[in-house]
């Protein structure tokens, strides 16, 4: 299977494989959100995993910052422990905490518990996906999940983690209940994705936000194999294939090397660094810092402009920030950032 029909030539699919662009493409991870003003009106006293798994509320959350920014992709509205709920795992998101776990794994017996994927327990999913692309037209739609680590992350700790004491203590001290579980996770992760571009999905990402928290080692040993995997599971799909991770400067070099095609960078590495540092032949993503929005205009244009330069060291460069949009931020400055972005001369 390749890009949806009508998307093959959309700017972003292009940069992705490496393509001469008329304009540089930017969306913005986290678009769909907190920030926009009609995402809060809409999600008044609906939890957030309900508004996941109603295909009316995603597939109008995904477009709304679309329409507002005019961006170059839309990318599902989810989030990365929805496949774990939809299959029946007991966890919630609370609201200022996070994903929060009934139970947490510690043992091979909760390992065994964990569902095994069932693409029927996910029909809303397909369902907001086949409406979101008939919707969007030439504009490519961007499925994602969660990367084996960081959802056994917040399996073992019960929740967000700073210093994830619990999830690097099984992985040293029970290398066969890790490798049960990153491997269940792997399966639900490269389904869930596969499920998502089987619906009409144009690229995928991978998101492991934890992953910066590992030395080389440990990550090459314990985390990149699951990874791999994941991405594998796709790969006969034929639609670009992104990986991303927070702080993850010291490991990029692994990461480049699951089987994708794009590098998502933070704004830790200059993009111009991180193209030294990947694999040739792979593009990327990013980087500009999410707070940059929260600085004067001439001093946000000048860094847009420093990195639409630095990308154009990669094979292909797609814009974007070095995490998510964060709350406070003004709708209104990424929709100057976007015209910035597509005013500008593409990088020889």
């Amino acid at each position: 299977m390749t890009a949806v029909a009508g998307t093959s030539d959309a700017p972003l699919l292009r940069a992705a494989r490496g393509e001469r662009v008329d304009r540089l493409p930017v969306w913005f991870m986290r678009q769909a959100g907190r920030s926009l003003p009609e995402y809060r009106a809409l999600r008044v006293g609906v939890p957030m995993l309900d508004a996941c798994m109603r295909p009316d509320l995603v597939i109008e959350i995904t477009l709304q910052p679309v329409r507002r920014h005019g961006v170059d992709a839309a990318i599902l509205f989810s989030d990365i422990v929805l496949p774990l709920k939809a299959l029946g795992a007991e966890l919630d998101i609370v609201p200022g905490v996070g994903p929060v776990i009934a139970h947490p794994i510690r043992d091979l017996a909760g390992v065994q518990a964990l569902p095994e994927f069932d693409p029927g327990a996910l029909s809303f999913v397909t369902e907001a996906v086949s409406g979101l692309v008939a919707e969007l037209g030439e504009t490519p739609l961007i499925g994602f999940a969660g990367a084996p680590y960081t959802l056994a992350s917040y399996l073992i700790e019960g929740g967000p983690s700073k210093e994830h004491a619990d999830t690097k203590a099984l992985m040293r001290g029970a290398p066969d209940v890790w490798d049960a579980l990153l491997s269940r996770l792997a399966e639900i992760s490269g389904q869930f994705l596969r499920l998502q571009v089987e619906a009409g999905a144009s690229a995928v990402q991978l998101f492991d936000s934890w992953a910066g928290g590992l030395a080389a080692d440990d990550y090459r040993r314990h985390v990149l194999p699951h990874s791999a995997a994941v991405f594998g599971m796709v790969a006969d799909l034929e639609v670009p294939r992104i990986h991303f991770g927070v702080a993850t400067g010291e490991i990029l070099t692994d990461m480049s090397t699951a089987g994708v095609e794009v590098m998502g960078v933070d704004w830790r590495v200059p993009l111009d660094e991180a193209a030294r540092r990947i694999q040739a032949g792979q593009a990327v993503q990013g980087n500009l810092d999410p707070t940059l929005v929260f600085a004067p205009w001439d001093v946000i244009e000048a860094k847009t402009r420093d990195v639409v330069r630095r990308g154009g060291s990669a094979t292909g460069h797609i814009v974007n920030l070095g995490h998510g949009v964060l709350p406070d931020t003004d709708p209104e400055v990424l929709t100057r950032i976007v015209d910035l972005v597509h005013s500008l001369d593409v990088p020889d």
